[in-house]
């Protein structure tokens, strides 16, 4: 089972990912350890790697087209990691609610 994460980690992630939107220098390893196992998103072999796309590519357009796809509906109340998985879901609801202004 995966445990969901702490609220203060939570944070770091809705508050680092944002920042990476204005700059992409700014993404931090959390913020890169969520994004890039998101749906939609591709490693790029590193976080150096991914920087380098999001220097040509708007990360904010990619996150906002690619938020149907990160709602994780396909886990259900009382199957195991729903928890975790509806948890994700806040989290990039939260960045989408940021960045869309």
């Amino acid at each position: 089972m995966i445990e969901p994460l702490k609220e203060k980690h939570c944070q770091l992630i809705i508050n680092n990912i944002v920042k990476a939107c204005k700059d992409i220098e700014k993404l931090n390893k959390t913020g890169y350890n969520y994004i890039y196992l998101a749906s939609g998103f591709i490693a790029h072999y590193n976080i150096n790697g991914f920087k380098e796309y999001y220097k040509t590519y708007n990360l904010k357009d990619d996150i906002l087209k690619f938020q149907n796809e990160n709602q994780f509906n396909n886990f259900h109340i009382g199957q195991e990691n729903y928890d975790y998985y509806k948890q994700k879901q806040k989290i990039y609801n939260a960045i989408c609610g940021k960045i869309k202004c």
